[in-house]
């Protein structure tokens, strides 16, 4: 599959540091041990490999290879949210010098279970709101992270779709009922911004794949006009499964990230997320070598894309306006 890129907009993340230590990463590095760092996952290790790769890759930047200088005590809810505070819990049970964390769900678990062991999140949520730091330039506490940004793009992605779709009136919307504050922020923002463009909303919930194939065909049976995916874990895993369903009821979509459009998905739009999980990897290895936690801020996203598979528009008979094509980050042809 090729690729054509047209224009790319980036700019640079503040990653400032202190050379302070924090004492419970000097404890865990004493000579002969391998400093051990916990990472709390709201989903298991296949559903994100490319985000898993990318935070050891920063973590190698940092000068980390886990199995030389650096163990991970992984912890994995498999989709069951109730079951993250228990990881938490084990997690300073076992007295990890660090917790990593991916998204909202693990992150709050995290904040819930200690005070003391320093905690790097990435959500797709404002923290401040969240509860999980005091402001993004002084996290106060022992949060800190990267906020790669969702929900305040919802109303960017709505518009895009209905000038991808311009008659779309009514647009179908997944959200996960499993992660139910994330779902609860999500359809609060969507419905916010169908509203402010005269779009009317229809909620599908699932949170397994059997329950994403039912929604599809309550699709059709609603005569819904668009698909708008909501940003989640589970959803990302199941990527494949929802760009085969979108293009078999032909379905325009719409997702949160370009890992969907690179599997055959219509558009996305969002942060470059396996970037944000890089970013992860940056700061948990900049606390472990010593950086004062108060001292770095929340670095939000550095880049965000528009991606558009063409080759699956052409597929779904949707010409894409010249100007959309122009606006682009990359083309999928």
């Amino acid at each position: 599959m090729q690729f054509r890129l047209w224009k790319r907009r980036e700019f640079i993340t503040l990653l400032g540091g202190a050379a302070a230590a924090w004492p419970l990463v000097a404890r865990a590095q004493q000579p002969g041990k391998l400093p051990i760092i916990g990472y709390l996952g709201s989903t298991s290790p296949e559903a994100i490999a490319d985000r898993l790769r990318a935070f050891r890759q920063g973590l190698k930047e940092t000068g980390y290879a886990e199995g030389e200088n650096l163990a991970i005590e992984y912890r994995w809810a498999e989709g069951q949210f109730d079951r993250l505070p228990a990881l938490a819990a084990d997690l300073v049970r076992r007295q990890v010098a660090m917790i990593a964390v991916g998204n909202t769900a693990p992150a709050l678990a995290a904040k819930a279970a200690t005070t003391t062991i320093p905690i790097v999140f990435a959500v797709n949520e404002d923290p401040v709101r969240l509860g999980l730091v005091a402001s993004l330039a002084r996290p106060g506490g022992n949060l800190t992270g990267i906020n790669f940004l969702s929900g305040e793009l919802v109303a960017k992605r709505l518009e895009l779709l209905r000038e991808l779709v311009p008659g779309a009136a009514r647009v179908a919307v997944f959200v996960n009922p499993a992660n139910a504050r994330v779902k609860e922020n999500m359809l609060r923002d969507v419905e916010d911004a169908a509203r402010a463009i005269g779009v009317q909303i229809q909620v599908l919930n699932a949170s397994t794949s059997r329950e994403i194939d039912v929604a599809f065909a309550t699709i059709a049976q609603g005569q819904s006009d668009a698909l708008f995916v909501g940003n989640d874990n589970f959803f990302s895993s199941r990527r494949v499964q929802f760009a085969n369903a979108a293009a078999h009821r032909s379905i325009p979509a719409t997702f949160g990230s370009r890992e969907f459009a690179e599997v055959g998905g219509l558009m996305s739009y969002g942060s470059n997320i396996a970037d944000a999980w890089r970013e992860l990897g940056v700061y948990t290895g900049r606390i472990l070598k010593g950086a004062k936690l108060a001292d770095l801020p929340v670095v939000q996203a550095s880049k965000f894309e528009l991606v558009i598979n063409h080759q699956t528009a052409r597929m779904l008979g949707i010409t894409v306006p010249p100007t959309l094509l122009a606006t682009a980050d990359e083309v999928i042809e």
